[in-house]
């Protein structure tokens, strides 16, 4: 059901993100390392580039969690409002010019 106030009350899984940023953090780390010692300069710069995404995300993540509440609701906040008790009104189902 949507109510018109999802972007702010969403919900972000930040601890999700915060193990997929350390992943792609090593996986970044080793590929720096590895393409500079096989003398592949290009591909090291990519993976060093990789590495400051990784770090620059991880930190926003971070920064995040470490907000608290304040920026990630707990379980007993509602994600929205409660809807009213009223059913909807009945729509007529979208007429196609499909023959």
């Amino acid at each position: 059901m949507r109510t018109g106030s999802e972007p702010v009350t969403a919900r972000s899984a930040l601890r999700a993100r915060l193990w997929l940023s350390v992943w792609g953090l090593a996986w970044a780390v080793f590929g720096t390392a590895a393409f500079a010692l096989l003398g592949r300069p290009g591909w090291a710069a990519a993976c060093g580039v990789l590495w400051l995404v990784a770090t620059v995300d991880m930190a926003v993540i971070l920064r995040h969690i470490r907000q608290g509440p304040h920026y990630q609701p707990g379980r007993d906040v509602p994600p929205y409002r409660p809807a009213d008790s009223r059913p909807p009104p009945f729509r007529h189902p979208p007429q196609h010019g499909h023959p």
